[in-house]
């Protein structure tokens, strides 16, 4: 098993920002920008003692989760957790994720793992509390092209990509929440495509059965992204908490209410952090000065103020202060946060003892900090997900052949490829360009000389040679390794699709492929595997070889 240091993979186009490095190898540097040390015993203790002490409404918080699981038919394992969160010594190890389609990229199944395997061992480390680990379906989320497809390598072995697109819907409408737009006809023929593009296997009629029972019409995003989440992990006790439901957001009636009654000021706490935030660091998220959005026919659209109001961003409605507090205490459920109010609705809801985050998140949630005592709540400790690259046998292969580090593969694949080029050739275009180029330039410099005591005049002319002949080496010098490339084409294919497989639309694996291409070649027991070879407390990004 390989680990690799975060700070050495590439930050360019990812989510590895400078502070999300700091947050894992430098903790000191980040510490005034969140609650506590994940690695720290103390800040446990602390944050266990500060939330089991909290004035929480559990009573209608199991309440409205016991109906939402048993709709999902969650397990009893879900069920008996639920109940634990009726106690007051019982805490919630929290993750979320956009409800993504066949539960989207990799990552999302990463950060549910982590948090199962956190309860775990925060169960043997603080026996005098109880933990329960709970999803927050992040449904209520309109951008429609975040969730709605899928990445797969198919039997060509080339990467694609794949989509569902609801019938009656144009690209770029406002969709509304997201995880509850139904499934229709044009599921099936999703999965017309999916089959015909992924290898047969042994596994191939179980896996996509499954999948197509998960998602079949009728079902929304969210029902589906549970049902396969709840099937794909067992009776792992996972509870799944869906913020779009009406008897919850009456619960957040005083998050709102405060956010509405006092804008811009919390925005202003959170400019203020960003600016503290930015001297070292890039901020990730811009409040707004309304950090909410309101459901107006079939759309999500966002509160923007307005000299007598409110109104909304990219139509022409408006609402007067009374009429939108009218609003919150007739219907709360038109209301929605942000992201940057979420995590504050969240944790007021819950017991949040840790939140399962992923690099860009720990890096929105620095500037976030300053909420929390607005609302009288603690702040979680930010667990960072674990973080992993699964490498195939044939890839694998591929890597042992040509001695490539996979680190090789998040970089630039074309240099990559013109030193493997290099590498299975017999002549090696470094030493035979650079020897000429080396000569000749001791040549020039030779003649230089000479015309100096000759006649001085004739430099320039020697200049614009030496640029001739600079220009038509390099040409030739391309010309070169183009032909070595075509000489060696069944190796550097071989180096393209193992990149496909490592850095696929160069970015990390995890962000990009979905669990379906592992579950059709391994079978459904991938998942079981995969909880125990993932390893949760190194903090580096890991390796794992099939």
């Amino acid at each position: 098993m390989d680990w690799i240091d975060y700070k050495d993979l590439p930050t360019d186009d990812t989510a590895l920002t400078g502070l999300f490095i700091d947050y894992i190898t430098a903790y000191d540097k980040v510490k005034r920008f969140f609650p506590g040390n994940f690695r720290d015993p103390a800040s446990w203790e602390s944050i266990l003692e500060r939330v089991s002490k909290r004035n929480l409404n559990r009573s209608d918080l199991t309440r409205i989760l016991s109906v939402q699981n048993r709709n999902f038919h969650c397990g009893v394992k879900a069920l008996a957790n639920i109940d634990l969160l009726q106690n007051d010594n019982t805490v919630a190890v929290v993750t979320g994720q956009q409800v993504g389609l066949f539960t989207g990229p990799l990552y999302t199944i990463y950060k549910t793992i982590t948090a199962l395997k956190l309860v775990d061992s925060l169960r043997e480390q603080y026996t005098a509390y109880n933990f329960v680990p709970v999803f927050w379906l992040e449904g209520e989320d309109h951008d429609y092209d975040e969730v709605s497809s899928v990445a797969l390598i198919n039997k060509s072995n080339d990467l694609v990509r794949l989509g569902y697109h609801p019938q009656n819907k144009s690209k770029g409408e406002n969709f509304g929440a997201v995880g509850q737009l139904e499934l229709d006809d044009s599921i099936g023929e999703l999965f017309q495509r999916v089959e015909a593009e992924i290898v047969d296997t042994e596994f191939k009629p179980k896996v996509t059965e499954l999948f197509r029972i998960a998602y079949q019409k009728g079902m929304n995003f969210n029902r589906s992204f549970v049902h396969l989440m709840n099937d794909l992990l067992e009776d792992s006790g996972l509870v799944f908490l869906d913020p779009h439901d009406p008897e919850l957001k009456a619960l957040l009636v005083p998050v709102f209410r405060k956010e509405l009654e006092t804008t811009p000021a919390l925005c202003q706490l959170v400019i203020d952090q960003s600016a503290e935030v930015e001297k070292s660091y890039h901020a990730q998220v811009k409040p707004k000065p309304v950090n909410l959005f309101f459901f107006h026919e079939g759309g999500r659209y966002l509160l923007e103020p307005k000299p007598d109001g409110f109104g909304l961003k990219g139509t022409r409605r408006n609402f007067t202060r009374q009429q939108i507090f009218d609003q919150l205490d007739k219907d709360p459920s038109v209301f929605s946060p942000n992201v940057v109010l979420r995590p504050i609705c969240q944790d007021w809801l819950l017991p949040t003892a840790a939140y399962i985050a992923g690099p860009g998140e720990i890096s929105y949630f620095a500037q976030l900090a300053p909420l929390y005592p607005e609302f009288s709540i603690p702040e979680p400790i930010i667990y960072p997900r674990a973080s992993a690259t699964i490498v195939e046998e044939k890839v694998e292969k591929v890597l042992s052949r040509f001695n490539i580090p996979i680190t090789e593969f998040l970089r630039d694949i074309e240099l990559l490829k013109q030193r493997i080029a290099e590498q299975v050739s017999e002549v090696k275009l470094e030493e035979l360009f650079g020897g000429t180029t080396a000569a000749f330039d001791e040549a020039i410099k030779s003649l230089r000389h000479g015309l100096q005591k000759i006649d001085p005049t004739l430099l320039g002319a020697l200049d614009t040679s030496k640029s001739k002949i600079d220009f038509q080496l390099d040409v030739l010098r391309q010309k070169t390794t183009a032909a070595q490339k075509r000489q060696h084409e069944v190796a550097l294919r071989q180096v393209e699709k193992a990149a496909l497989h490592l850095f696929p639309f160069s970015n990390f694996q995890e962000r990009e492929l979905n669990v379906l291409h592992f579950l059709n070649k391994y079978g459904l027991e991938f998942l079981r595997w995969l909880h125990g070879e993932l390893v949760i407390d190194k903090f580096k990004h890991q390796i794992i070889r099939l």
